[in-house]
């Protein structure tokens, strides 16, 4: 009986332990900024960015991981916060695109 109450109360709690940490998960969201600071990286590398337009774009990336850690320091990130935070990634990317296509000679 001991045993059977024992393994059922510890199965509850590895249940919760890895639900909380997928709730505060943000995978995606690291990607993403990943692949934007790459982006960032080969459009200055490649000429596309000046160094001001660029500094201004990593300040933009710092501000979103600032986003995603106030959002993760309270162990939940709701689906309201992941949408906000989709919603700055979108808004950095299309940053990042207009920045480079911007047909400043440089």
């Amino acid at each position: 009986m001991f045993k059977r109450l024992f393994s059922a109360t510890m199965l509850l709690v590895v249940a919760s332990l890895a639900t909380a940490q997928a709730q505060t998960a943000t995978p995606v969201v690291r990607a993403r900024e990943q692949n934007q600071r790459a982006r960032i990286r080969q459009g200055v590398a490649s000429g596309e960015l000046t160094p001001r337009e660029a500094a201004r774009l990593r300040g933009r990336e710092a501000g979103l991981t600032a986003e995603r850690r106030a959002d993760r320091a309270d162990g939940v990130v709701t689906a309201q916060e992941r949408q906000d935070l989709r919603r700055t990634e979108n808004r950095d990317s299309r940053a990042i695109y207009r920045q480079k296509h911007d047909g400043q000679v440089r």
